[in-house]
C-alpha cells in the first residue's frame, strides 16, 4: 500500500520504497502493466500470473496478443545497493516515464507511473470515486 513520489534518473535506476523491497524479495519482476503503467510482482505472485495466462487457449488472438505484450518485455529485477532497480528503454518508453514517478502499492503488485499519468488518473478516479464505487457493489 501507499504512494511515493521519486524520480528516475539518466540510466533508468529508480528507487523502490523500502516498504515495498521487504515484501519483494531478492528477485521480482516488472512489465507493461495496464492503463500505461508498468506492473511489478513479486516472484510468488508472477508465478500464479503466468500459470493463468498459460492456460489461455492460443486459438485464441486476444490471449496471443496478451500474451506477447505482456511477457516480451518483463524483465527479472534486483535491488542495487541503494536500493534501486533498472527499468529499460521499452519499459520507460511504454509508462512515459522521463523523470519524475509515482511508485504506487496495489494489492499484490506495485505499479510505476509517470507523474504526469498518475496525476491524471488520480483527478479522473477522484471525481468519479462514488459512481464507480457504487458499481462494484454489484460486481
Amino acid at each position: 500500500m501507499g504512494e511515493y513520489q521519486h524520480n528516475i534518473d539518466a540510466k533508468g535506476r529508480l528507487i523502490i520504497p523500502a516498504k515495498f523491497r521487504q515484501e519483494l524479495g531478492d528477485k521480482f519482476v516488472v512489465t507493461r502493466g495496464m492503463d500505461g503503467c508498468l506492473f511489478g510482482y513479486p516472484m510468488t505472485e508472477w508465478e500464479k500470473i503466468q500459470d493463468k495466462i498459460d492456460n489461455l487457449p492460443i486459438n485464441k488472438k486476444d490471449a496471443r496478443y496478451f500474451t506477447r505484450f505482456f511477457f516480451s518485455a518483463a524483465i527479472e529485477c534486483e535491488f542495487d545497493k541503494q536500493g534501486r532497480i533498472n527499468i529499460p528503454n521499452v519499459l520507460r518508453e511504454y509508462a512515459k516515464i522521463a523523470k519524475k514517478c509515482v511508485v504506487v502499492g496495489v494489492s499484490n503488485r506495485f505499479e510505476i507511473w509517470s507523474d504526469d499519468r498518475w496525476n491524471d488518473f488520480s483527478d479522473d478516479a477522484e471525481k468519479n470515486f462514488n459512481e464507480i464505487a457504487e458499481n462494484m457493489i454489484d460486481f
